[in-house]
């Protein structure tokens, strides 16, 4: 075959090796490229572009979004019209083994059996009487009409005005034909377009394209939470009765799951687990659920509804928790006011967006955390809504002491600030008047109510206004070694009971408690903000005689049932789940005070964040309502005209004597600011005069309750002569 000559068949001799990179393109024995390869070549260059096939994705991903939708409308209507989801929810039920489920669910099914029967006879009977109507109408119409008509044949002398108002509602008639007749095209064509629009979000809400149409942006986060997805998580998550019993089930699992609904800036969803799996189980795998679901950790949040084997998941939208809540509304409404008795305090918003309001009235409360997480601003925040009722007395220590509670100089009428053993003595001293006043409260209330006053009229009187004990960063008092010291009358120093401290010989400690135990009845109420919450520096006796717990992020799940209580972690309070500064505000909260759904032991609250000169406009505020308080610094500052002998008598109480170093131990426990200085020398010089000083007996220097008695009676007698003789 020579070498010029072209073969029409391809033989072995003729076969080609694969061409080259650098021979591909090449023209054949010189000649040009064909125009059927070029043509080819620039045809698959089209058709595999990028540009091209992200357009043919973006077609086939609308279409089957309005087609996906539409079969997503029609179950939705066959659905709402017809007893299928009944069947669903009844069928679940049976193979879950509750039977009494069942048994509703059939209710429920034959109920609306009977409604639609009865909606259907009505408006099938209703034919006939709205043909009658009509035929009324018209003729109604008509008459008024004819009546017009003959009024204005009278009043123009014109008998064919008759029928001038029916030919006008003839001429009004066909202009109204005319207009649905030249608007019916672009009426039906937008009809046409919102119908599709409605199609294709259903089928985008649904995500009912396949992944690979999809936009290559759509990630994890993206993805939408619908049944299929929760029931693929919760097969997914290594309990394997779980995943059998999801097996097993005839609907696919669907009648396991309540309603999803929308809930704030997420959807929550009752579980209902079937039988052999435990509530713990679930809860127990938190973490894992989340990921399953395609979210962080901090976006699932779980309870247990009233409901039996029932968990209650609320799925945040991806990143929406991380998005700013808005200001407080004692900032947007300057006219906001408080009223502790009926009223409740904005505190921030829960999960779901809505607002979380808090009653105070006669709560004892504790909030606690990690340290620089927005304790002492939800604390403060609190106080400022507070602070509006000029009926409520604050006593504040704040043992950081820089600056935090400055705001309320002018509005407590005690303000402790600093970390110091001396400002722990004074916080004491502080918690320890507050028991004595109750101590008079309560002995008012008793002899009021002796002479037949109401529990309301009592509570109203001003004599029991509200009175708060608020203590800032507690863990200091708690954690604090200083005890009382004396002096003997040989000059030797003794130590006596701590001030603060944990243990049962704390006085700070024994105050607090008194409070906790009697002080709600007659509206005396503490506040403790505390760190990091240990047995240490915050006693179980404590933290459990509070009415609201409240705990932003924790360490550890032990520190939050240390705050919260072991009911409402158990039940799914998560505080130790919170991002440690990225939760700033946040708080788990349980107990009494906060409203919250049935079973629910706790909510998780958002709170709105006042920041130091808002907080100084809104104490301004309240300032103007409080007709000047004058604020001590500690109860030292505060002058007391000291009667001697009446304190000593108070002191001795039922005793017949006590020893000297004794009665001047107690009386620096009752009245600080007058006898912790006091040397024995200084008692003896102020009974001296009396004829009551101490006197040896048993070897020990004791003050005699006759003599201190017989001379105050003496001084009585002496003052009523001398008045006498004036």
């Amino acid at each position: 075959m020579s070498e010029n000559v072209i073969p029409l068949f391809n033989t072995p001799e003729t076969i080609s090796q694969p061409a080259t990179p650098d021979t591909a393109d090449a023209p054949a024995m010189g000649g040009p490229v064909p125009l059927w390869v070029r043509s080819g070549r620039a045809i698959r260059g089209a058709v595999t572009h990028e540009r091209t096939r992200a357009g043919a994705r973006a077609a086939v991903r609308h279409s089957l979004y309005v087609t996906g939708g539409a079969g997503v409308v029609v179950r939705r209507t066959w659905q709402g019209r017809t007893v299928a989801v009944h069947h669903q929810m009844r069928a679940a039920a049976v193979a879950a083994g509750n039977q009494e489920l069942a048994a509703e669910w059939q209710e429920k099914a034959d109920r609306f059996r009977t409604d639609r029967h009865r909606r259907r006879m009505d408006l099938i009977g209703g034919v006939p009487q709205m043909a009658k109507s009509a035929a009324i109408g018209a003729a109604a119409t008509e008459g008024v009409l004819l009546l017009l008509g003959a009024c204005m044949a009278v009043h123009d002398h014109d008998v064919h005005d008759v029928i001038a108002p029916t030919l006008a509602a003839i001429d009004a008639v066909r202009a109204l034909c005319w207009f649905v007749g030249v608007a019916w095209g672009p009426a039906l064509a937008l009809a046409l377009l919102a119908g599709l629009s409605h199609l294709w979000r259903a089928g985008q809400q649904q995500q009912t394209a396949p992944a690979w149409a999809r936009p290559a942006t759509s990630g994890p986060d993206d993805v939408p939470v619908t049944p299929s997805v929760v029931v693929k998580a919760l097969s997914d998550l290594g309990i394997s009765s779980l995943r059998k019993a999801i097996k097993e089930m005839a609907d696919g699992a669907a009648g396991m799951l309540g309603p999803i609904t929308l809930a704030g800036c997420g959807v929550e969803v009752d579980v209902t687990l079937p039988s052999g799996v435990s509530t713990e189980e679930v809860l127990g795998k938190r973490r894992k659920l989340a990921e399953n679901l395609s979210r962080h950790e901090h976006e699932l949040h779980m309870t247990l509804p009233p409901a039996a084997r029932t968990v209650r998941m609320w799925i945040a939208d991806s990143g929406a928790l991380d998005q700013p809540i808005g200001p407080s509304p004692l900032l947007t409404d300057p006219d906001a006011t408080a009223d502790m008795h009926r009223g409740r305090a904005p505190w921030g918003v829960d999960l779901r967006g809505d607002a979380v309001l808090v009653s105070l009235w006669q709560k004892h409360m504790l909030i606690t955390g990690l340290s620089n997480q927005g304790k002492t601003a939800s604390l403060r925040a609190l106080a400022l809504w507070l602070a509006l009722d000029a009926r409520v007395e604050f006593r504040i220590a704040d043992l950081k002491g820089v600056g935090d509670w400055q705001m309320f100089d002018g509005i407590a009428t005690v303000l402790i600030q600093g970390p110091t053993d001396d400002h722990v003595i004074e916080t004491t001293e502080m918690i320890e008047d507050g028991v004595t006043e109750m101590g008079e409260r309560i002995a008012l209330m008793r002899e009021l109510t002796v002479k037949g006053w109401s529990q309301d009229k009592i509570l109203a009187d001003r004599r029991f206004n509200p009175l708060i004990f608020l203590i800032d960063e507690a863990q200091v008092a708690y954690g604090s070694g200083a005890r009382e010291t004396y002096t003997t009358e040989s000059g030797t120093v003794r130590y006596g009971a701590s001030y603060g401290g944990s243990k049962a010989d704390s006085r700070y400690f024994q105050a607090v408690k008194k409070i906790h135990d009697q002080g709600r009845a007659v509206n005396v109420t503490t506040w403790e903000g505390t760190q990091d919450p240990t047995n240490e520096n915050l006693p179980k006796r404590s933290r459990e005689g509070n009415h609201i717990r409240a705990s932003l992020v924790l360490g550890t799940e032990s520190q939050a049932r240390m705050a919260v209580g072991d009911s409402a972690v158990d039940a799914g309070a998560a505080p130790h789940k919170l991002r440690q500064g990225l939760d700033k505000g946040t708080l788990v909260v349980a107990g009494d005070g906060v409203k919250l759904a049935p079973g629910q032991p706790s909510v998780t609250a958002r709170t709105h964040y006042i920041g130091p000169e808002d907080a100084e406009a809104i104490a301004d505020r309240a300032k103007a309502l409080r007709a000047g308080v004058k604020t001590s610094a500690g109860l030292e500052s505060v002058p007391r005209e000291a009667d001697h002998l009446a304190d000593v008598a108070t002191v001795l109480g039922s005793e017949e004597r006590m020893k000297s170093d004794e009665v001047r131990q107690h009386l620096a426990q009752q009245w600080p600011e007058v006898y912790k200085s006091w040397s024995a020398s200084d008692l003896v010089q102020a009974l001296k005069p009396f004829g009551a000083e101490p006197r040896k007996y048993n070897g020990n220097q004791m003050i005699s309750r006759a003599r201190v008695l017989a001379a105050i009676e003496t001084r009585t007698d002496d003052t009523e002569h001398t008045e006498n003789a004036g």
